[in-house]
C-alpha cells in the first residue's frame, strides 16, 4: 500500500499531554510535617493600586505598539510550581491608518476594528486558537472605549486595526479553590489593561485623539480575606476595593470597568457586572479613581516615547526637564 504524500500522517502511537496539578497539602521533607496551602491575602489598602509597567514602541514593524504588565505581588508558596497570584501581561499593536479597499463603501470617518485574543498559554486552562465568546466581548467593549477617543473625521475612507494579545491573564479565582466555578472576574482586569495599553499604542502610532483614555476597575467584595493596612481584623461585610485581584478575595459581588478621559471628565466605556446593590454609583467612582492612577503611568510612558523619537526633553508639570535625550527608561507605578 502506497503512503499518502498529500497529508502529514501522525505517529502511530498517540500521546497524552501531561497535566500538572498541585495537591491541596504539601509535605516538608526536612521536618516531615504537612502544611496546607493558604489563600493569599490583600496587603494593600482598599484604595491602593498595584504597580504597573508600561512601554511603547516594542514592535518596530507596526505603526504603534505598547506593552502593559502588572507583575505578581507575591512569590509562589513552598512546594508549589504555580504562583499564588497571577500577573497580567498584554501587548498591543496598531496597524494603520491605511486606505480602505477600492470596492469598500465610502466612509467619512476612520473605521476602527479591534481584535482581542488570549495566547494559548495565557491562562491555566489552555485557550483555543479560535476566539471564544469572552474574547469577543472584550473586543466589543474595547472598541466602544476607543471609538469615543479617536478623531475619525481626519481620516476619511481609512481604517485602523488594534490587535491585543494577552500573554498572561488574571485568573477568575484562587487556583487552590477547586469547588467554585469560574465567574469571569479576571476578565474585568484584562479589559482595563487593554484600554490603557491600546491608548498608549494609538498615541505611539500618531493617531489624533481628543484625550488619553485609561481603564480602571473596582469591585464590591464580600467577606474579604484580608483588609488594608489601616483596616481592623474585625471589619467584615461589603467593601469597595480598587484594582481587585480575584485570588485575594473569597467572594466578589460586583465589579465595574470604565474607560475614563480625565482631561474632559468623560466616560467612554462603563461595564458593571454582578449585583452592586446601592453601591453602584460608589463603585463607578472607585473605578474612575483607579483609571486616574493608571493615567499617571500612561503620561510618563508617552513622554518617554516623545523624548526617544524627537530627541528633545519634555518638561514635567513643575517645569523641570524629564529624562535625557534619546534615553529609554522603564516607567512603573510606585506604591
Amino acid at each position: 500500500m502506497q503512503a499518502d504524500r498529500r497529508r502529514l500522517n501522525p505517529p502511530a502511537g498517540g500521546t497524552a499531554a501531561p497535566i500538572f496539578a498541585t495537591p491541596p497539602t504539601n509535605t516538608s521533607k526536612d521536618k516531615g510535617q504537612t502544611t496546607k496551602l493558604t489563600r493569599p491575602t490583600r496587603t494593600r489598602n482598599p484604595d491602593e493600586h498595584r504597580k504597573l509597567f508600561l512601554r511603547t514602541g516594542v514592535v518596530p514593524s507596526a505603526s504603534g505598539s505598547a506593552y502593559y504588565e502588572i507583575p505578581p505581588q507575591q512569590e509562589q508558596q513552598d512546594g508549589s510550581l504555580v504562583p499564588a497570584r497571577s500577573s497580567l501581561k498584554i501587548t498591543c499593536t496598531v496597524h494603520g491608518p491605511r486606505p480602505l479597499p477600492r470596492n469598500a463603501q465610502f466612509s467619512p470617518n476612520l473605521l476602527l476594528s479591534t481584535h482581542v485574543k488570549y495566547a494559548p498559554f495565557a491562562t491555566r486552562n489552555r485557550r483555543g486558537y479560535v476566539r471564544d465568546s469572552s474574547e469577543r466581548d472584550i473586543g466589543v467593549h474595547l472598541e466602544t472605549a476607543l471609538r469615543g477617543v479617536i478623531i475619525g473625521e481626519r481620516w476619511p475612507k481609512s481604517g485602523v486595526e488594534v490587535v491585543i494579545t494577552v500573554l498572561e491573564g488574571e485568573d477568575d479565582a484562587w487556583w487552590g479553590n477547586t469547588e467554585r466555578q469560574e465567574a469571569g472576574w479576571g476578565m474585568m482586569g484584562v479589559l482595563a489593561g487593554c484600554i490603557t495599553v491600546a491608548s498608549a499604542a494609538l498615541v505611539d502610532a500618531g493617531i489624533d485623539c481628543v484625550d488619553l483614555v485609561t481603564g480602571g476597575v473596582a469591585a464590591v467584595v464580600d467577606h474579604p480575606s484580608g483588609g488594608g493596612k489601616n483596616d481592623s481584623a474585625a471589619a467584615r461585610g461589603r467593601r469597595l476595593v480598587l484594582d481587585p485581584c480575584p485570588a485575594e478575595h473569597d467572594e466578589i459581588s460586583a465589579a465595574c470597568v470604565v474607560g475614563y478621559l480625565q482631561g474632559r471628565d468623560e466616560l467612554t466605556e462603563c461595564w458593571v457586572k454582578g449585583d452592586g446593590g446601592m453601591q453602584v454609583e460608589q463603585l463607578i467612582d472607585e473605578a474612575v479613581k483607579a483609571s486616574s492612577l493608571s493615567r499617571t503611568v500612561l503620561v510618563e510612558a508617552i513622554k518617554e516615547s516623545v523624548e526617544v523619537k524627537t530627541g528633545a526633553e519634555v518638561e514635567a508639570p513643575n517645569g523641570e526637564p524629564k529624562g535625557g535625550k534619546g534615553k529609554k527608561r522603564d516607567v512603573e507605578m510606585t506604591g
